[in-house]
């Protein structure tokens, strides 16, 4: 037995899929080929959303965080699985599993944040449609985009704080990543009083963001429904719709592995719901937002219409 920073050592094995042997190349030539997407998805609407003036609106300024924070928070556990599911290395240092465990949870509480103020952007665009550019000026979309990122790195740091003093029986890691489950179900002692803490700490990162969510795009599909003209309607369903899926993506992965009881804890379904939100997500927020979007569409071609003109 050992705390956090001295277990056995000081570092850790990473299980991964080891357990399934037989499924471990599969596992790497479909992560790797999604891995490659979010990298190609994600740059693109970045980029798109620098390259055109169409898109240099509050919605396209918070979706290119978003893109941004995809990019970051699969980078931050993908190659470690790559590397884990090619067998050429299944161990992390103490270090790493710290920094990994602090990055994941900061990116992850960051985009919880983030959802909730485009939520707050989409609001202001259907409820309030004469006032939008006047409630969402830039520096108020530049000061809530600030304070997502700090928020969600300052959830992090209260959570690895806390979880860096738990006391581990095993230095075996269950996942192919440093994850909190994982590390809640390794403790030894009696830790009630710091995973209460814990938990307060994901309700209000995790919980509370989702109801403000959901508040909010009932206020919108108030304001949908009482709208007359049908073209209309339908543009706001479609841009409130790509958002919508991605927030039921995103939180319902996030409630089932981070606000369900230690003892209900399935490390081996957790596993494969983690590689749901790390992989599956962010290469598919790129898709959700672009395939209805003729903005985006429209920027894409023009771009691709310029590299053909200058060929």
């Amino acid at each position: 037995m050992g705390s956090f920073n001295t277990s056995l050592g000081g570092g850790f094995i990473l299980v991964g899929f080891s357990d399934w042997p037989q499924l471990e190349l599969i596992f790497f030539i479909y992560i790797l080929i999604f891995y490659s997407l979010t990298l190609f998805g994600n740059t693109t609407i970045i980029a798109l959303s620098k390259m055109d003036l169409r898109l240099h609106t509050p919605m396209y300024f918070f979706l290119s965080h978003l893109s941004f924070l995809d990019l970051c928070y699969t980078s931050s556990t993908v190659p470690q699985l790559l590397i884990n599911l090619h067998g050429l290395d299944r161990t992390i240092s103490y270090g790493g599993c710290v920094a990994q465990l602090f990055i994941f949870l900061a990116l992850g509480s960051t985009e919880s944040l983030l959802l909730v103020v485009m939520a707050f952007d989409r609001y202001a665009a259907v409820c309030r449609p004469l006032h939008y550019t006047t409630i969402m000026h830039p520096f108020l979309c530049q000061v809530l985009a600030i304070a997502s990122w700090v928020g969600g790195f300052l959830n992090s740091l209260i959570q690895t704080s806390l979880m860096m003093a738990m006391p581990l029986c095993s230095h075996r890691l269950n996942h192919f990543l440093c994850e909190m489950p994982v590390f809640l179900k390794l403790a030894c002692e009696d830790t009630e009083g710091t995973e209460t803490k814990m938990f307060v700490a994901r309700v209000v990162i995790v919980a509370i963001p989702a109801m403000l969510i959901l508040g909010s795009y009932a206020q919108i599909a108030s304001a949908v429904l009482k709208v007359k003209s049908v073209a209309a309607r339908r543009k706001a369903t479609g841009t409130c719709g790509s958002h919508l899926l991605v927030v039921s993506m995103f939180y319902g992965s996030a409630i089932y592995t981070y606000l369900q009881p230690k003892g209900s804890y399935s490390e081996s379904k957790g596993k494969f719901v983690a590689l749901f939100y790390t992989i599956i997500t962010p290469m598919l927020n790129p898709l959700i937002y672009t395939l209805r979007n003729k903005d985006v569409k429209g920027a894409l071609w023009k771009v691709l219409g310029r590299g053909t003109d200058s060929g």
